[in-house]
């Protein structure tokens, strides 16, 4: 579609890979369910689509917010310009080098159907990471991870529009600096919209399985010698009984990021708190947990209107009804406080706050 075919204040436009909708609603576009909207929403169904996009004046001279499935995000107001989602599917096999396949998948696949299409495929690595919500293209951004595993290990390469060169890049695993929950896509947010992502994964691997509670939910499904899908069935099941369903109940996840703090700071919280969860992290660091935190201070299931702390999990903050991103994020905040205050230990928020 040429620039001339796109009306200004028209409801909706339709180009070659995109379609444009104005003054869009936003409550379904993210796993809180809170209102907002933003004044231009573009659905991107092919990457080849960015290279016209950006052309345009629209979405120079106006904030551009790249949108998966909105599983990662709080919108406390109305975006104020346009929102990019990544609508493109696709999975393929690149290649087998003998060790690992080289899989493609397009940005706009659903997370965990991908994971459930790797393990049917006899394919390992990713079943640690099953019911994680979201779209393929946000797990590199944020290096998701759970039951001590985390995504950026089985990623080869990510493709990325590079708003700074106008063109399709691709980064490899090292220059995608992947470290806890971070990656360089986070830092640069404005630079870099993921379009697909490489992943090599193997046919065999050393299971993680150490992880608090997998092994007991192995043997509760009476499995003696377990295998990649086994993994993932104990971690479903364990993330059901432990998390909201953000299908039912509006919520992101995990709302905070498990903090690492210097280990002498650490090691007295230990004298103080004989049962506080510690875990040896990066360098000198220690990761302390942030949900114990959160419970230690009284907060599980603790209401703000209907804005709440889940009642399944410390960590997962929630959307009982009629709350507005501002609300969550008062609620988020309050936390924080306590949290700074009893223990010295300031929490980050793992979604990002809009």
């Amino acid at each position: 579609m040429s620039e001339k075919r796109y009306q200004v204040g028209a409801a909706i436009a339709e180009g070659v890979g995109y379609t444009i909708v104005e003054n869009a609603s936003l409550e379904g576009r993210n796993t809180f369910r809170v209102p907002a909207r933003a004044s231009l929403l573009i659905d991107v169904r092919r990457a080849d689509a960015l290279g016209e996009l950006f052309g345009y004046a629209m979405l120079k001279s106006q904030p551009v917010l790249v949108l998966g499935e909105g599983s990662n995000i709080l919108f406390t107001r109305d975006w104020p310009g346009v929102v990019l989602s990544i609508a493109a599917l696709g999975i393929r096999e690149l290649g087998d080098d003998g060790e690992c396949t080289r899989i493609r998948v397009e940005a706009g696949e659903n997370w965990n159907d991908f994971v459930r299409w790797s393990l049917a495929r006899g394919y390992c690595g990713l079943e640690n990471l099953v019911l994680i919500p979201g779209t393929v293209g946000a797990a590199p951004i944020q290096n998701i991870g759970a039951y001590g595993v985390e995504v950026g290990g089985f990623i080869s390469e990510v493709e990325a529009w590079d708003r700074q060169s106008g063109q399709l890049v691709r980064l490899d695993r090292a220059q995608c600096a992947f470290a806890y929950r971070d990656s360089v896509f986070k830092h640069a947010p404005d630079r870099y919209i993921v379009t697909a992502v490489d992943f090599a994964l193997p046919r065999r691997l050393d299971l993680q399985i150490d992880y608090v509670g997998v092994r007991e939910e192995l043997a509760a499904l009476g499995v003696a010698a377990p295998n990649a899908p086994a993994v993932a069935e104990a971690i479903a099941r364990i993330r059901t009984r432990k998390l909201p369903n953000p299908a039912l109940v509006g919520n992101a996840g995990s709302f905070f990021k498990n903090p690492l703090v210097e280990r002498g700071l650490a090691d007295s919280l230990r004298q103080s708190h004989p049962l506080m969860p510690a875990w040896d992290g990066t360098g000198p660091l220690v990761k302390l947990s942030a949900a114990w935190l959160i419970e230690s201070c009284g907060f599980k299931g603790l209401r703000q209107g209907d804005a709440a702390v889940s009642e399944q999990h410390a960590l997962v903050l929630v959307n009982l009804g009629q709350a507005t991103g501002m609300e969550i994020w008062s609620l988020a905040e309050r936390i924080r406080a306590e949290v700074s205050s009893r223990f010295g230990v300031l929490l980050e928020a793992e979604p990002r706050i809009l």
